[in-house]
């Protein structure tokens, strides 16, 4: 009876002491835990968006600078408020999105003085056409592939041209009227009617910009 007595006792004391004993054994929140999570998080946040600006075409990239160099200035100084709650990988990691996005600061404004400097007749003819060539002594048969060389460059960038761009693309289709005129017999009627369409379609896409330009205003 003692015994059965002794054995329910030890068995009640061991159920009091189990949530002591089990409360002490599950790890304890390291210090800080909270606040190097947020700073991982962070860390996510900025390396998405470092690679979605990177990934931006060069030409709305440069446009949006400005606004990109805020947020970039903005994430990355509360990022080197925590930085020590990283571990030693999202160091590395921030280390790395920094290097590569200055990298790329650093390409999209050297492309945009580059694109502030006055551009010569010459140069604005190779960027329209996509090569070197003297107009005024391009063979009969090299007409039909510039004129289309130019409408190509006009269909794919037209959007963003410049008033510059469009009179620089309007003096190359000048270049290539004028020796259009002097060897046209030399063509069959098959390029000529080739040539002629082209024209058309680059006084069409002239007109149509002209137009959201009077809209606008």
């Amino acid at each position: 009876m003692k015994h059965a007595f002794f054995s329910g006792a030890l068995l009640a004391a061991g159920l009091l002491l189990a949530p002591a004993t089990y409360a002490q054994q599950q790890p304890r929140p390291t210090p800080g835990s909270a606040t190097a999570s947020g700073v991982e998080r962070d860390l996510r946040i900025f390396s998405d968006w470092v690679n979605d600006k990177l990934d931006r075409a060069e030409a709305s990239a440069r446009r949006e600078m400005p606004k990109v160099t805020a947020e970039f200035d903005r994430q990355s100084r509360r990022l080197d408020r925590a930085v020590d709650s990283l571990t030693a990988e999202s160091k590395r990691e921030y280390s790395t999105q920094k290097a590569r996005y200055q990298r790329w600061a650093t390409r999209q404004d050297s492309l945009d003085q580059a694109a502030r400097r006055p551009e010569t007749a010459q140069q604005a003819q190779r960027r329209l056409l996509n090569e070197d060539v003297n107009i005024s002594r391009a063979r009969p048969t090299e007409l039909p592939d510039l004129y289309l060389r130019l409408l190509e460059t006009m269909r794919a960038d037209r959007k963003n041209w410049t008033q510059a761009d469009w009179s620089a693309a309007s003096a190359v289709l000048s270049r290539l009227n004028a020796r259009y005129e002097q060897v046209r017999e030399q063509l069959p009627l098959e390029e000529r009617l080739r040539i002629r369409s082209l024209q058309g379609e680059f006084r069409t896409l002239e007109k149509a910009r002209d137009v959201k330009d009077v809209m606008r205003e």
